[in-house]
């Protein structure tokens, strides 16, 4: 194996545990920072500020579903290492967000025992419903080592078998699991993470609603782009799973 591949390998792997820490401090700065309840009245330069940091975020990840700027991307780097990419640059981002998030004053509600326990359950329900969901598709194509791993295989294949492998390549949408009841569930179990929970501090509402009003407005244009890329596939998958978020409702 020569230094570029161990390089990228290093590289995809760095990433994935990068992910994992992002995804980790996540839950704890949502869990136990924003659940923080701050005196004194809601500042609205703060709630200004998050809607900004978290806005820079998505752009981020809207910018990087783009064609041409994947196009641009895999003339800098080799494009198994593309999605590594993208993991390292938002694995950073989200971390940064969760560290700069300005506390808001003020408390929206609070839920106590034993009903608050009912609404840990539905956000622990959410947390299972985001892993499983990406078990599904594959985490580790979701961290970007998949790919690297399939360049390394195909690198040290034979010609006949390089391209046997590359005619089985192509669109597949999985209608397991949750894939089976909506078509975005790991978006589902965010919004459940971020609401259910026993005390809505200002922090954490203002959080919850500008990244699910994200989700909202992304949905359209990722299926778009679904749609155009999959020669059909996606909408043979719409058809078979007709909700998007709620089962039976949207």
């Amino acid at each position: 194996m020569d230094a570029r591949r161990i390089a990228g390998r290093a590289f995809a792997w760095a990433g994935a545990v990068l992910f994992a820490v992002a995804l980790t401090y996540f839950l704890f700065a949502y869990s136990v920072t924003f659940g923080e309840i701050t005196a004194g009245e809601t500042a609205v330069d703060a709630i200004v500020f998050d809607v900004a940091l978290f806005s820079v975020f998505a752009l981020h990840h809207s910018i990087f579903a783009r064609d041409s700027v994947r196009a641009t991307i895999r003339r800098l780097v080799p494009a198994h290492l593309e999605r590594a990419v993208y993991v390292w640059v938002a694995s950073l981002m989200l971390i940064g967000v969760c560290a700069a998030w300005r506390p808001v004053s003020g408390v929206v509600w609070a839920v106590h025992q034993p009903w608050s326990w009912l609404l840990t359950g539905v956000q622990l329900a959410g947390v299972w419903l985001s892993l499983r969901s990406a078990v599904v598709i594959d985490v580790w194509e979701l961290a970007g080592v998949r790919q690297v791993s399939a360049h390394s295989q195909l690198q040290t294949s034979t010609p006949q078998t390089q391209s046997r492998e590359l005619e089985v390549g192509g669109w597949k949408f999985e209608t397991d699991g949750p894939y089976g009841w909506v078509r975005h569930p790991i978006y589902l179990g965010w919004i459940l993470i971020v609401f259910a929970v026993g005390t809505m501090t200002m922090t954490r509402l203002v959080f919850a609603v500008v990244s699910s009003v994200y989700i909202l407005a992304a949905i359209p244009f990722e299926e778009r782009t679904l749609r155009r890329n999959s020669a059909g596939a996606y909408d043979d998958y719409m058809r078979q799973v007709p909700s998007k978020l709620l089962p039976r409702v949207y």
